[in-house]
């Protein structure tokens, strides 16, 4: 029989890619690592790594491996949920990660609840974009990842993953204010939004202002920026930067325009002037992700449940 630690290991030189990066992880020192997977290796019998310049990588037999130790790993987390599910209370840490906004706006409205109805769950929760925590979910590092999706972006879906819908935040385009000119937000409540070629309008209208956006390689990068090439235009991008506290700063300084969610005003009304977008591009999608395994854990569960309510969302 294989043994579960070296085969951990295994699994976490697949998720983390280097030697290093899996001593880091665990506190080992990389020797320690190296020697446990050549144990491992003189167990199973055949070769489980093969050197790659100054990396190693896994061999088809030990991708075969990882694969059956995923699912016992699953197995396991669900008899952990199962227990947890027979005890009194919630106890233990649960581990988040959340964008920023969601992060400012969602999550302290969550800890309050769960605070208040699971006083000995401790939680622990770290800033992260989805490009890093959901990776980082997969290896264990996070027990549950609030990510968001860009309009027509979907991100790569893990079959080892379960995601559950949060809240559709609305995007518009931010005007800084005329000299002159009340802040007036869009409200989609008060009436019909504006067609397409009104909103491809007002985008078109920005060709020649000053942009903010988030850095190059992000999900919002290559919404925002085919969302202004569709318009007929490249944007003129002058600041950079993944905090969206910032982007509405240089708005309503009067620096630049930015697309903006709803959620980064934090329930207040910034002094910007709010346009919608086109159909098809009106909101982004925010959304929780857990590993398969333990997605029916109460932990997990409560903590989908405050965040649902921190959102407006029904409760199933």
């Amino acid at each position: 029989m294989f043994d579960l630690h070296r085969l951990r290991l295994l699994r976490e030189l697949k998720h983390r890619g280097t030697l290093a990066a899996v001593a880091s992880a665990l506190s080992y020192s990389p020797s320690s690592v190296s020697q446990q997977l050549s144990q491992l290796e003189a167990e199973v019998g055949v070769p489980l790594l093969e050197p790659v310049g100054r990396r190693v990588r896994l061999t088809p037999q030990a991708d075969i491996l990882v694969a059956h130790t995923e699912a016992v790993l699953a197995r396991l987390e669900r008899a952990e949920a199962d227990i947890a599910a027979s005890l009194p209370g919630l106890t233990g840490t649960l581990r988040i990660a959340s964008f920023q906004t969601a992060a400012l706006t969602l999550v302290p409205i969550a800890l309050t609840l769960l605070r208040e109805e699971h006083p000995a769950l401790r939680v622990h929760v770290t800033q992260a974009e989805p490009e890093t925590a959901l990776p980082a979910l997969l290896a264990r590092d996070f027990d549950l990842v609030v990510a968001e999706e860009y309009p027509g972006d979907p991100g790569p879906r893990p079959a080892g993953l379960h995601q559950e819908d949060l809240h559709q935040d609305p995007l518009r385009l931010a005007l800084p204010l005329a000299p002159d000119e009340d802040a007036a937000p869009y409200r989609g409540e008060a009436g019909p939004a504006p067609h397409t070629r009104g909103a491809r309008s007002a985008l078109l209208a920005c060709a020649e202002r000053p942009w903010v956006m988030e850095p190059p390689g992000s999900a919002a990068r290559r919404w925002a920026t085919t969302l202004c090439r569709t318009a007929g235009f490249e944007p003129d991008v002058r600041f950079e930067s993944p905090d969206l506290l910032l982007h509405l700063r240089l708005v309503e300084q009067g620096h630049a325009v930015a697309l903006l969610p709803d959620l980064v005003r934090g329930g207040r009304e910034p002094a910007v002037r709010l346009v919608p977008l086109p159909r098809g591009q009106r909101a982004r999608r925010l959304f929780t992700a857990v590993r398969a395994g333990r997605s029916s854990h109460p932990a997990i569960r409560a903590c989908r449940r405050a965040l649902r309510h921190a959102a407006g969302t029904p409760a199933d």
